[in-house]
Parts: C-alpha cells; structure tokens; sequence
C-alpha cells in the first residue's frame, strides 16, 4: 500500500516503521533536526522486541512533494495542528484515500473530516507508547503493540479491511471498531485523566494512582469524562470507572506522558484539546468539571510552549 505517515515523532514513527519494513511505499513527514536525521540514516525504532531500521527512509516536511493519490495517511500529529495540516494533505487525498485519525482526544476525526470530507475519515485509537529519543530514533517503552481503527458510520469497509491485514503483517495487531467513537471515548477516560494529572503534578502514573492522596482525584478525573459521555449518549460500559482504574494500575509506575514530556521540554501543549474539552463540554451540558477545570486553568500558561 501507499502510506503517508503525518507526523513521523512517537507514534508515527512506531506504525510507520513496521509498515515499511514489509514492503509497503511509506513516506514519513517530519520536520528539522528529525526529518535531517532520516534522510541521513534512515529511521531506526528499538525497544523489548528488538530494533526495527529503515534505511533509507522515505521523508520530506512538504506533503505536496509525494504524487497522490495515497492509500491511507496516518495523521498522527498534534491537535493543535489539525485544521492546518488536514489542509497541507488535500493533494495526496484520491477517492478511496484514508486519513485515519490516530491523535489523542477524541473531537481530532470530526475535524478533520470538516476539512477533507468525512467520507475519507477513520478514526484510530493507538495502544503503545513511543517517543523520540534523538533525531531519527524512536523507542517504544511498552508491551503494547496495537491499533484500533474504523470508519465513523461504523460499516466494515473493504478498505479497511485490507488496512488492518497489512498492519497485521507488519508485526502489530489491527483491530476493526463497530463504534469507534466509543472506542476513542473508552480510551479518552484514561488518556485525558493521565496527560492532565502527570502534568499537573510533574510526576508518573505511579503517583498519580499510587499515592493515597492523589488517587482520588484521579478516579474523579475518570468519573468527569464518563458523566459527559453518558450525556451524550456514548454508550459507556457502566463500570467504565472502575475498568479504567484497573487499566491504569497495569501502566509501569514510571510511565508518563506525551503532554508531560512536551511541558517539561517547553514545546506547546495538547492542553486545551484534553482538559479544555472537558471543559468546554461540561459547561455546554451542565455537568460540573472540577478536576479537568483546575488543570486547564493550572496548564493553561503554558500550553503554546515556553521555548
């Protein structure tokens, strides 16, 4: 398959490293010192499972340079880039393109699809945990090697049907979601209470569940994101609280996360798309935020970055 890969730091480059050491045509878009570093030595990504280098790397910073259409791009960057890069990718973008979603968050497909048409949105939920060591090197840091994807009317479509075979050729599992809103939903629970809290408390997940005194509010945080998914109607498992807490204490104590890595670097901050969308969800339906409200409001200094 034709594969773009938007957005080649973490996660981009985890999926995007397997997919091309099966022969597939992936061209990653990075950017400065990264984007240097592949075109001098490739992509090299390691961890547990072993070292995965692709040399040479297909990668460029401007997405009109591939000739479209593409089969799929997987948009993996930023949320606060979304609207800007969906617009950059307009000419790689055929017929039966895929842009799967694979941000965190859960309002990253609907726009999008705002942008490109919703007929060519997929929404994905990654399950690993990868970050850029230096330019050019990725490194996973968990047993987690999945990917679960689908299309927003819910249908098996023939193309993502033949996406998720050649993922699964490409040494990680590819799931299909019936319901991938409450997929990302599901994730979100935990996501947004762990991006929020290690950043509040500058501190890894095992504080922020370990610690007797933080544990409540972390289980508040849960609690938060479920009421706004029950007023929605999401579809919630009703002990989605207690099922996210059990997930979280299988995490490695020391495990942090992408948000907590960009504030202590001084890079911008996925801030307002996490908490703040609590937020601004909570006030619209009028359910109260507490939590996320005190984290958006404690981050909020520093989500443009400090650098």
């Amino acid at each position: 398959m034709k594969i773009v890969i938007m957005g080649a730091g973490g996660t981009g480059g985890y999926y995007g490293a397997h997919l091309a050491q099966t022969g597939n045509d992936v061209t990653f878009i990075a950017r400065g010192a990264h984007l240097a570093a592949m075109r001098q030595n490739g992509l090299r990504l390691h961890g547990s499972r072993g070292t995965i280098h692709i040399n040479p790397a297909q990668a460029t910073d401007q997405p009109a340079d591939i000739s479209g259409p593409v089969d799929v791009v997987l948009f993996c960057v930023k949320l606060y880039d979304t609207e800007s890069v969906a617009e950059l990718i307009r000419p790689l973008i055929g017929p039966d393109s895929m842009v799967i979603s694979v941000q965190n968050g859960v309002d990253g497909p609907e726009r999008i699809a705002k942008v490109l048409g919703a007929g060519h949105v997929l929404g994905g939920a990654a399950y690993m945990s990868a970050r850029i060591d230096q330019p050019g090197v990725v490194s996973y840091t968990s047993a987690m090697s999945k990917l679960v994807f689908g299309e927003l009317d819910g249908t098996r479509s023939k193309r993502a049907q033949h996406f998720q075979a050649v993922c699964n050729q490409a040494g990680f599992t590819a799931e299909l979601s019936d319901n991938i809103t409450q997929t990302l939903w599901t994730k979100f629970a935990l996501l947004a209470a762990n991006a929020s809290l290690t950043s509040l408390t500058r501190q890894p997940l095992g504080y922020v569940y370990g610690d007797p005194d933080m544990r409540p509010v972390a289980r508040a945080a849960i609690e938060e994101v479920a009421a706004i998914a029950q007023a929605k109607q999401i579809g919630l498992p009703d002990d989605i609280v207690e099922r996210t807490l059990a997930l979280a204490d299988t995490l490695p104590a020391t495990m942090t996360t992408s948000m907590h890595h960009d504030l202590n670097a001084g890079k911008p901050m996925e801030n307002a798309s996490l908490s703040g969308l609590i937020v601004r969800l909570g006030r619209e339906l009028g359910i109260p935020t507490p939590v996320h409200q005190v984290a958006f409001a404690a981050l909020k200094p520093f989500q443009d970055g400090t650098n």
